[in-house]
């Protein structure tokens, strides 16, 4: 295996490019060109061909009271997306949208189950089935269960998603089989770049245009009192795309680098399964030892104001990565403008439960699990060089 020579957003480009007009988003979000720590051993394939080629299942383990004001559903679907969803239960039991729960949004394009509570005071049932008239002949609601429970369901509830993928139209380089069978068991044993996905950046990196724009427009005060957090509810697709975009390219360059899963001196750390971290001058035998056992995991910045717990290389780094390149450096400023408060994320993303199983000669099914905020297609494009959504 060698090592894969895909660079993405050059971070050592210093060109001005104040003026983004001319800006090819779509390229400067394009996740397929994201480095990787080996080349991927499949040239090429297929996924969601079909909504069963995709399959999400949310992990929710609960306790229900059988009592209280609150009706959860567990609903299996496919061809519509989970805020769609939530609005067609919202109108069936004729509540306000937002007494409709949910964990965590899932695909449109597959077949997913997951989790939604409807509050209904008094318990009071809806007097018709969840039939709704105004799906498509490619959607499908299924109500697995149902339960009373006196909460309602919070976002990030569910701590993983199980994940059932079938790649279809496999290439392979001759004599490819037996490296394949290598990388994955790799990547069960070390997991792979916790990278965002492409569908943060919106189609054709249509968010990043619209964070440009929308840092671009003066703030309606200057007083933090009156602002509150409004710009930060209201516009949350943009920003949430912006932090990603410079965490993506933070990652690139620790990949590049040979660091993404080893640890620099002045790191701040993951626990893994957890939101903890700390953070270390120096590195250890003890530090290197928990890295290696996937115990702990280094972070990258989720761009922001306070950004001080990291120190040292891994500071400079990050800081060197923004600085470098003017696209980054304007979403920066425009986060820092609007008081988004710096975070962390693993750079490292554990795959929990990795198996495969070979349909046919060029077809591959994986499963697996991952934590909450993670992205299937960063398991994916670990594996293959040219993946194409069917």
């Amino acid at each position: 295996m060698t090592s894969n020579t895909h660079d993405s957003v050059d971070t050592t480009d210093t060109t001005d490019t104040t003026d983004t007009t001319m800006l090819n988003f779509a390229e400067a979000t394009d996740t397929a060109k994201l480095p990787q720590p080996i080349t991927p051993p499949i040239k090429q394939a297929i996924y969601k061909s079909k909504a069963e080629d995709f399959v999400v299942n949310e992990m929710l383990d609960i306790d229900f009271t059988n009592e209280g004001e609150h009706l959860w559903l567990h609903i299996q679907k496919s061809g519509m997306n989970t805020a769609y969803l939530a609005k067609l239960l919202s109108e069936w039991a004729d509540i306000p949208l937002r007494d409709v729960g949910y964990s965590g949004l899932k695909d449109r394009q597959a077949l997913t189950s997951q989790w939604f509570s409807l509050r209904l005071p008094k318990k009071q049932m809806p007097n018709r089935d969840f039939t709704p008239i105004d799906i498509g002949d490619n959607e499908s609601i299924t109500i697995l269960a149902q339960y009373w429970h006196n909460k309602k369901l919070n976002r990030g509830t569910h701590q993983a998603n199980e994940f059932i993928i079938t790649l279809r139209e496999l290439v392979l380089a001759t004599g490819a089989e037996q490296q394949l069978e290598q990388h994955l068991q790799y990547m069960s044993d070390n997991g792979v770049p916790n990278y965002f996905g492409s569908q943060r950046f919106g189609f054709g990196g249509n968010n990043i245009k619209e964070a440009l724009a929308l840092f671009a427009r003066p703030l309606t005060s200057t007083k933090k009192s009156k602002r509150k957090r409004a710009p930060r509810e209201q516009n949350s697709m943009e920003l949430s795309a912006a932090r990603s975009l410079i965490f993506n390219e933070i990652l690139a360059a620790r990949v590049r680098n040979g660091s993404w899963d080893k640890g620099l001196a002045g790191e701040v750390f993951n626990l893994n399964g957890s939101g903890s971290i700390f953070a270390t001058e120096n590195m250890d035998d003890t530090l290197r030892a928990r890295l290696a056992s996937g115990d702990i995991h280094p972070t990258g910045v989720m761009w922001g104001i306070g950004n001080d717990k990291v120190t040292g290389s891994a500071a400079q780094l990050e800081n060197q990565v923004v600085e470098q390149h003017p696209l980054l450096a304007q979403l920066a400023t425009g986060l820092e403008q609007r008081d988004v408060k710096a975070q962390r994320r693993a750079l490292r993303l554990p795959i929990d439960k990795l198996t495969w199983e070979w349909r046919d000669d060029q077809t591959l099914v994986l499963q697996f699990n991952l934590p909450t905020g993670s992205f299937a297609t960063s398991v994916l494009t670990s594996l293959v060089q040219q993946l194409q959504n069917g």
